[in-house]
């Protein structure tokens, strides 16, 4: 299934219900050989479809930053910050391509639930910058899985149309199958830190049949926003259950306390 994968290999079947955006994504490729492509705020694009305006208010994320999460540092004098020093992380290390704020938030949210997967590959170009470290020491690519319930609901995921791109421009095993979510969880928007690991709690396992592809290896697990890590460590747990060797955090946005909200 490609919207789940982010893929199609041989015997793959169409699915009528999962196509619309696959003919839309071909109209506007079609189109943009056309016409050339505007950006998302309706301007002379730069290439990757943003703006110069709207590119430099993206705050991205660069060195000294929290290797366990990512978070921005003022200082390169430590590794950590205070709260992974505190509670370290199921996972090892955590890189975001920029803050989730008020000038990422419009492109994240478009990729989520706004039927446009073509940011997928902008995105996939951030990460193959921010997330250079554990690409370089992984063996392969892990995306967040959604349930199938509302799979059929968005029509692709997200994080799947992320990692697959990526994947292939780090050289990378692409495992789009590694990880499932087994229980249709409620959307972690407006929950407490707590209330997100309950609600993820033993949502996500590997099957049996994809362990050997787990098991030994290094991997980069791939997602849109990182909010409190609950569903990062939830995928984590289940990894490192199934025999991965080390499981790595990349994401496109990370949300800082001052920006916590609905996504």
């Amino acid at each position: 299934m490609r919207a789940e994968h982010g893929d199609s290999g041989p015997g793959w079947k169409a699915d009528p219900l999962l196509m619309g955006p696959v003919w839309r994504a071909w109209g506007r490729g079609l189109l943009d050989l056309l016409l050339p492509p505007s950006s998302l705020d309706g301007a002379a694009a730069l290439s990757g479809g943003l703006t110069a305006a709207a590119f430099s208010k993206v705050a991205f994320l660069d060195d000294p930053v929290c290797d366990g999460c990512g978070l921005a540092m003022a200082y390169a004098d430590a590794a950590r910050c205070p709260a992974c020093l505190a509670r370290p992380r199921a996972f090892a290390r955590a890189r975001a391509a920029c803050v989730y704020d008020e000038h990422s938030r419009d492109l994240v949210l478009k990729l989520k639930h706004a039927d446009r997967p073509e940011l997928a590959g902008l995105f996939a170009r951030w990460l193959s910058r921010a997330a250079a470290p554990l690409l370089d020491a992984a063996d392969a690519v892990v995306p967040v899985p959604v349930h199938r319930a509302r799979l059929l609901r968005r029509r692709y995921n997200q994080a799947a149309e992320i990692a697959r791109p990526l994947a292939r421009a780090a050289g990378l095993a692409y495992l789009p199958d590694a990880l499932v979510r087994k229980r249709d969880t409620a959307s972690q928007g407006g929950k407490s830190a707590s209330g997100r690991r309950r609600n993820v709690a033993a949502a996500f396992v590997v099957p049996e049949p994809r362990r050997g592809q787990v098991a030994g290896r290094r991997i980069v697990l791939v997602d849109d926003v990182l909010t409190t890590g609950a569903t990062a460590e939830g995928c984590t747990r289940a990894l490192l259950a199934a025999g991965a060797a080390e499981v790595t955090l990349s994401v496109v946005a990370r949300v800082t306390q001052t920006e916590a909200r609905p996504i």
